[in-house]
């Protein structure tokens, strides 16, 4: 299951290729492809594959769309992608979205995003569109600062989540990590008085911090629960333990989601389960066994194939981790044009 159908393929330009023929792609966690890359990636789909250069040697890796049943995304602003999700309807590709929407105005975390109230309404909008079992919503990271409490923050995530606790059922969460990521830190201190290198150093949320939000945040849907809306709870990465406050573990790409979702196509289920679309038996895979061994320990995600790329993210926000500074970017395409 760890690995993807090898094929060969013909490019755009004629040349016979090998290729990773994935099931299911994510789009991305290293830039937001809906966001600044929707043509893009219908014109991608449209030809069959996409060209995706390896961050370590930069060499060229082939992905073929053919065996693609799931597409994940990943954004910040779906909107450009909305009129185009009809290319993957017609090609009986399914999808759903992780929509990161965090309010961060005051403090300029996030320069380049639209305003707050459009992007609540975009969120609105394709969640009537396509159904709000498939949109996400994620607040990630969260961050706390000397000007910025637990208390303020979950101020600011029930005001988005009054208007939002129709168009979604599952809330996902994080906490910023910052002393692992240098470029962070780097980021951080160019960018915002907020921290300095001295208060990076401490700049993590303590582990009451932590249990002071998770309690926070299950009181808010609780209280949104007991007016009929029913939303999950959980982290992304995290290894703190808040079951207590009724808070998972979560797989944003996720094999038990896309059964429950996407159960009419039985190829794809008969893949979830088996890892293979030939009829199988024995017992189904379980959601460990189809860990993607190529992320950080505690993510729990399915096996997947990512096809966005580093330092190409235009929203320039401050904690990203994908962007090596926030005002580089790549002078070419970020996805290698083909």
């Amino acid at each position: 299951m760890q690995k993807h159908e090898k094929i060969y393929i013909l490019t755009d330009s004629g040349e016979r290729v090998e290729a990773q023929a994935p099931v299911v792609i994510s789009a991305s966690r290293a830039t937001d492809i809906p966001a600044f890359y929707s043509q893009w990636f219908v014109d991608r789909i449209r030809s069959g594959y996409v060209v995706w250069y390896n961050p370590f040697n930069r060499q060229p890796v082939y992905v073929s769309f053919r065996n693609c049943k799931v597409v994940v995304f990943w954004t910040k602003n779906p909107k450009p992608l909305l009129p185009l999700l009809k290319d993957l309807d017609e090609r009986g590709i399914h999808y759903y979205f992780q929509f990161t929407l965090n309010d961060y105005e005051k403090e300029g975390f996030e320069i380049n995003l639209p305003p707050l109230y459009e992007r609540i309404e975009i969120f609105k909008e394709l969640s009537n569109q396509i159904g709000k079992e498939k949109v996400i919503w994620r607040y990630d990271p969260i961050i706390v600062t000397p000007t910025l409490s637990p208390s303020e923050i979950l101020k600011r995530i029930a005001h988005i989540g009054d208007t939002l606790k129709a168009y979604t059922n599952h809330f996902v969460f994080s906490f910023i990590d910052i002393l692992n990521y240098r470029k962070v830190q780097h980021n951080l201190v160019k960018s915002t008085s907020h921290f300095t290198c001295q208060t990076i150093k401490n700049a993590e949320l303590t582990s009451e911090q932590m249990h002071q939000i998770a309690e926070g945040l299950a009181n808010i849907l609780s209280y949104w629960k007991r007016e009929g809306y029913e939303i999950s709870l959980a982290t992304c990465a995290e290894y703190i333990d808040l079951e207590q406050y009724g808070i998972s573990h979560n797989r944003c790409i996720d094999s038990e989601l896309m059964k429950a979702k996407f159960s009419e196509d039985k190829e794809l289920v008969r893949y979830l389960n088996f890892g293979s679309f030939s009829k199988s038996t024995g017992e189904p895979l379980s959601p460990e066994k189809l860990k993607d061994k190529g992320q950080r320990k505690v993510c729990s995600c399915m096996f997947s194939k990512d096809i966005g790329m580093y330092n190409s993210c235009r929203h320039a926000c401050v904690y990203c981790y994908a962007n090596q500074c926030p005002d580089l970017f790549l002078s070419h395409h970020p996805q290698g044009g083909r």
